[in-house]
């Protein structure tokens, strides 16, 4: 079959690449815009425009699936369009141009958690399962009938980079199996079955952190913001990022309270404390808790003060 993929961040890559050595030409890949990266602001291509570049793939440009983008796809008479976290929606025209139509490799068991931030919301919440879902793109959001899927218990403490890395490897097999079972005519997509649930991307309030919640809740938050948008609070009045906590059977303290308690740097919660591995003040890097509490003049720190 001919192909055209699309997608953008370094998650997209395996797909792309477990894609390029099967027995389908890839026509086109489709990715956002060189962006300013580093203090520099340096153009640079995106993750998947890189693999593209280097496996010799025609690469097109673009944030926004336009009239324009439509057309050069259409003109190179793809069988199928696959995407993989690029960034932006496909709509008609372009959703009917291949004659397959379109799937979509979601980091996600749906129907819960669709939405552009999948793993993110799912780690907030809690869930200690999750997976990556091939699907059937429609108009409607993340609802197409599925063709496969493959599960992933969460490991304790995985963060939502950790998450995005192993199901971007588990999902790249399962989507290129779609991919092989389309073409030969084997492959049977199911409706999605139960209530289904929303993950809109984040924003800078979904990583404020509130001490008085319970310390289940707050590492909840932390592994789901972290990296983007982080997780912060603030220390006399200034904006503190928390990078790395972990659960400890430290005596309690009260919310916010930041104090030593043996070799640990502990912070309290509406229940019990927790243990502060990695922090970042305003304007300094990362570093270890212990490090900066070592350097603090004040002898009983409040975070969210």
């Amino acid at each position: 079959m001919r192909l055209v993929f699309a997608g953008t961040p370094a998650v997209a890559v395996p797909s792309l690449r477990a894609l390029a050595t099967g027995p389908h030409e890839i026509v086109a890949v489709v990715t956002r815009n060189d962006a300013p990266l580093g203090r520099k602001r340096v153009l640079t291509p995106s993750p998947v425009a890189q693999a593209a570049g280097d496996l010799g793939i025609p690469i097109i440009k673009a944030d926004r699936l336009d009239a324009d983008v439509t057309e050069r796809i259409t003109a190179l008479a793809p069988d199928l369009g696959v995407i993989v976290a690029y960034g932006g929606l496909v709509r008609e025209p372009l959703l009917s141009a291949p004659a397959h139509g379109w799937i979509n490799l979601h980091f996600s068991l749906l129907p819960r958690w669709r939405g552009a931030a999948p793993v993110q919301r799912a780690l907030i919440a809690g869930d200690t399962v999750t997976g990556a879902s091939v699907f059937q793109l429609v108009a409607a959001l993340d609802a197409g009938a599925v063709f496969d899927e493959e599960r992933y218990d969460v490991p304790p403490g995985a963060t939502t980079a950790d998450v995005l890395d192993a199901l971007a490897e588990i999902g790249s097999p399962v989507l290129a199996r779609v991919v092989d079972g389309i073409s030969d005519g084997t492959a049977v997509a199911t409706p999605q079955l139960g209530e289904p649930t929303l993950a809109p991307k984040l924003t800078l309030d979904d990583g404020a952190l509130d001490f008085t919640q319970d310390a289940e809740t707050l590492l909840h938050r932390i592994s789901g913001v972290t990296p983007e948008p982080g997780a912060h609070t603030t220390l006399d009045g200034a904006r503190f990022k928390v990078l790395r906590a972990a659960p400890t059977e430290a005596p309690p303290l009260p919310p916010g309270r930041v104090a030593a308690s043996g070799r640990e740097v502990i912070v309290g919660t509406g229940t019990r404390p927790l243990r502060l591995d990695s922090v970042q003040p305003a304007g300094k890097g990362a570093m270890a808790a212990g490090d900066w509490f070592r350097g603090l003049r004040s002898d009983e720190p409040v975070l969210g003060a």
